[in-house]
């Protein structure tokens, strides 16, 4: 693409000069005789270049360069002047100028300030790009902890927020997989109320909570007289969801022979209600859930193939609470607010200890585990500060091991120096040594090779941070969070997700 320029001269020779040298080194050139004209052409067009003459006959060359600059700060503008003046070309400098050329143009010397201007305009755009990039990739790393209801800061969690973002406003079909307590549900809640449907019906269905021989009449309806009970008509539950979403919550216990009804719902948005051989239209979000795996399911005839790819256009797989132990702070933290609200103990909170001992066990039970601990905890505490949790343990459920606690002197954290490198030693600080990082991760990374999943790179950061955080301060947790920006509680379970124990 060819670079743009703007020539601001209201000398008519100079300014064909201009245009003529400009045009035969490949610029797309607009040419304005006044202050005014240039400016309203800066304002509509993106130039690489402006060149201006300091004289103008409405406003001042100084003024002109300003003005230019506010509009666009990564033109470039070239003052070309028929008089040399110290005083005007310090000042232009000042403004945004950045060269100073005195007629009789030199082209040699022109063609050398174009160039260089060009070039440095180039590179701001590169400049502003990487740290636009940066920025993104700083966001994610310190991404949010909650969204639409769904507590959670670790990575994996990350994913399934961008999922949810991605699909909500499509009418796509979801599949949620995790186990009992994970917040299948909340997650389902997100998808409805962040997608077009929101102010529609959303009805939950538990399959496994109805009755076998009632789940097709609650599910589709029925007709006054269809059945022994029947005595009025009844709308069901995909009746209900008309023009909202439906959730069918562990769908691998619907009765086999009930699941091609369902699957031919899906296909034509037409079912019938028990006794009825009237069609009803139907317009809805389908949402499943489980806690088993499907494949197994249909393995033992529980599932039918087809009805599973029909239903699984989108997978959200929620990981379970041990495998997110950085997230056990936080939803402590939600909980002791719901509950402590709720049973008039505003003032209670965690020990150190208590969270120690959240953190070293395994929550078979996962979130809904966690939460009524918590609530059990409020409940039974006789003090404001909640110093043990009441975890009822089993053999089947033991506690995660502990990383030992290397407990170094304060003179000794002091001493641990950062380590030189080719980054360290350029003595960057805040910001810029971030970007500098961004930047070296990225063009480190090789190129993706079709159907080779590539590593998640956030995850391989913030493993390789807290390691050498820890390294850095000889093993001292307290520290490590200190230097990090951390509370103790969240680094133990990045410490405990990446399995980081036994390399400090």
């Amino acid at each position: 693409m060819a670079h743009r320029a703007l020539v601001i001269d209201d000398d008519k020779l100079a300014l064909d000069l201009l245009t003529f040298y400009l045009t035969s080194e490949g610029f797309q050139v607009d040419t304005a005789e006044n202050g005014s004209n240039g400016l309203e052409l800066a304002s509509a067009n993106e130039y690489d270049i402006i060149l201006t003459d300091l004289n103008l006959p409405d406003i001042s060359g100084i003024e002109m360069v300003r003005k230019s600059k506010e509009m666009s700060p990564s033109t470039e503008i070239i003052v070309v002047t028929g008089e040399y003046s110290v005083e005007k070309a310090l000042e232009s400098t000042r403004v945004g100028a950045f060269d100073y050329i005195v007629k009789p143009v030199d082209p040699e010397k022109l063609f050398v300030g174009i160039k260089n201007a060009v070039e440095l305009k180039q590179q701001s755009q590169i400049n502003a790009r990487q740290a636009r990039e940066i920025e993104e990739l700083r966001g994610r790393l310190t991404s949010r902890t909650s969204y639409e209801g769904v507590i959670g800061g670790a990575r994996s969690m990350q994913n399934i927020y961008e999922i949810i973002e991605n699909v909500a406003e499509s009418d796509a079909n979801i599949f949620i997989l995790g186990e009992s307590g994970t917040g299948k549900e909340v997650i389902a809640n997100a998808i409805h109320y962040k997608s077009h449907r929101s102010g529609k019906p959303f009805i939950k269905v538990n399959c496994s909570a109805l009755p076998k021989d009632l789940i097709e009449s609650q599910l589709f309806g029925h007709i006054k007289g269809s059945f022994t009970g029947a005595n009025s008509d009844k709308v069901g539950f995909i009746g209900q969801a008309n023009g909202g979403s439906i959730l069918l919550d562990e769908i691998g216990e619907m009765p086999i022979d009930l699941q091609p009804k369902l699957l031919r719902v899906l296909q034509e948005k037409v079912y019938y209600r028990v006794g009825s051989d009237r069609p009803q239209e139907v317009d809805f979000r389908l949402i499943c859930s489980t806690n088993r795996d499907p494949f197994e399911a249909i393995q033992e005839g529980n599932l039918r193939e087809d009805l599973y790819y029909r239903i699984n256009t989108i997978e959200i797989k929620i990981p379970p609470l041990r495998d997110r132990m950085e997230d056990v702070p936080m939803l402590a933290e939600h909980f002791l607010q719901v509950y402590s609200e709720k049973y008039k103990r505003e003032d209670i909170k965690f020990s150190q200890s208590a969270y120690d001992q959240m953190l070293n066990y395994n929550w078979r039970g996962n979130v809904r585990e966690l939460q009524h601990v918590i609530e059990r905890a409020i409940l039974l505490s006789r003090t404001d500060t909640i110093e043990a949790m009441d975890i009822k343990r089993d053999p089947s459920n033991p506690p995660l091991t502990e990383m030992p606690e290397v407990h170094a002197s304060g003179e000794d954290v002091q001493a641990a120096k950062p380590v030189e490198n080719g980054l360290s030693s350029g003595k960057l600080s805040g910001d810029a040594l971030f970007e500098e990082v961004g930047k070296y991760i990225v063009e480190s990374l090789t190129e993706p090779i079709d159907d080779v999943e590539q590593n998640d790179v956030f995850n391989s950061i913030e493993s390789g941070v807290v390691l050498a955080a820890l390294k850095r301060t000889r093993g001292n947790k307290q520290a490590a969070a200190n230097l990090l920006g951390l509370y103790r509680p969240r680094l133990y379970g990045m410490i405990k997700r990446h399995k980081l124990e036994e390399k400090v």
